[in-house]
């Protein structure tokens, strides 16, 4: 179980300073449920991120998650990215 945290732990530290990379491989992360709980809406929140950061394929990818989504959980998933923004 740690060796799964450190990997999720790297990224996490990572997307701090705003990477795109590393923003969209935290989507990968939770999207696919690699290393986590699957979780779709904190997996959009970070293709979100990427994607303004300018990752194309997390554009994509947001747009394709989003399918499978409600409307309340893409909200969320928004207002996640939107405080992510403001403290960091």
């Amino acid at each position: 179980m740690a060796r799964m945290d450190l990997g999720v732990d790297r990224f996490e530290v990572a997307a701090q300073t705003g990477a795109a990379d590393a923003l969209f491989e935290l989507g990968l992360l939770y999207a696919t449920g690699l290393d986590v709980e699957p979780d779709l809406v904190v997996a959009h929140k970070w293709f979100n991120l990427a994607a303004l950061r300018g990752n194309r394929a997390a554009l994509v990818r947001r747009i394709e998650l989003a399918r499978e989504m409600s409307a309340n959980q893409i909200a969320l998933a928004q207002k996640l990215a939107r405080e992510w923004l403001a403290t960091n």
